[in-house]
C-alpha cells in the first residue's frame, strides 16, 4: 500500500514537472531576442580653410558619436577639403588613434579653401556598399558646413544627391544619414530633398545647437 502511494507521488511530481517545464520552453520560444548587428559609420569632417573655427568642436563632435558606438562597429573618417580621402579606418574605441589622425590630417592650410563634399558623398557612398556586403548596418555621417566652394566637379550637385542616394538605398535599404553643424537653411534642402528617400528615422539633421538631442536619435537609427 505504501509502495502504491509512493509510486502515485512520484507520478504526481513527474507530471507537474512535465506541465510547468512545458509551459517554460513554450515561453522561452516566445521570446524574441533581438540580434545584435555592428554598424559601420562613415564620418566626413570638413577641414577647410573656411570651417577651421567650428573645427574644434566638430572634432568632439565625432568623438562623442564614437564614444556611443560598440566596439565591434567599425568606422571610417573622410576628411573633406580641397579634396576628399580616408585618414582613420578602424574601431571606434580608439580614442587616440582617432584623435592622432585628425590632428595630423586637418591642420590648417590657407590654400585649402574648397570644399569637396561631393566627391566626398562619393566615396562615402562606396564604403556604405562595400561595408554591408560584410554585413553592418550602415550610416554616414557628415559634420560641416555643406558649402559648395572650389573646383565645381569635387562639389555637391544636389540636383542629382537624392538619385545618387535612392540608387544607394537600393543596396543598402536600412542606410541611416546624419548631417551636423551646417546653417539651418542648408539643413532644410537636405530635409526636403532626402527626406522622402530616406525617411524620419533615418536622415537627421542638425545646427550646432542640438547636436545631443540629433546624436541620440542617430544610435536609435542604428537599431540600438
Amino acid at each position: 500500500m505504501r509502495l502504491n502511494k509512493r509510486l502515485i507521488t512520484i507520478g504526481l511530481i513527474i507530471l507537474i514537472f512535465s506541465v510547468v517545464g512545458k509551459f517554460l520552453w513554450i515561453g522561452f520560444k516566445k521570446i524574441k531576442i533581438d540580434e545584435f548587428k555592428p554598424a559601420a559609420v562613415i564620418f566626413m569632417i570638413d577641414s577647410s580653410a573656411s570651417n577651421q573655427k567650428n573645427l574644434p568642436e566638430h572634432k568632439k563632435i565625432l568623438r562623442q558619436i564614437c564614444n556611443l558606438l560598440d566596439p565591434e562597429d567599425q568606422i571610417k573618417i573622410l576628411r573633406v577639403s580641397e579634396d576628399a580621402y580616408l585618414i582613420y579606418e578602424g574601431g571606434p574605441m580608439n580614442g587616440s588613434g582617432i584623435t592622432k589622425a585628425m590632428d595630423a590630417f586637418t591642420v590648417y592650410d590657407n590654400r585649402d579653401y574648397g570644399t569637396a563634399y561631393g566627391l566626398g558623398l562619393k566615396k562615402a557612398f562606396g564604403h556604405v556598399l562595400s561595408m554591408k556586403k560584410l554585413g553592418y548596418t550602415p550610416a554616414i555621417v557628415v559634420i560641416g558646413d555643406l558649402e559648395n566652394e572650389g573646383q565645381v566637379d569635387k562639389q555637391i550637385d544636389w540636383d542629382t544627391l537624392p538619385e545618387n542616394v535612392s540608387n544607394v538605398k537600393k543596396y543598402a535599404p536600412d542606410m541611416a544619414m546624419m548631417f551636423l553643424g551646417a546653417h539651418p537653411e542648408k539643413l532644410d534642402m537636405v530635409k526636403e530633398l532626402l527626406g522622402p528617400i530616406l525617411g524620419e528615422q533615418k536622415l537627421i539633421v542638425s545646427p550646432e545647437q542640438n547636436t545631443d538631442k540629433a546624436i541620440r536619435r542617430f544610435i536609435h537609427a542604428l537599431n540600438r
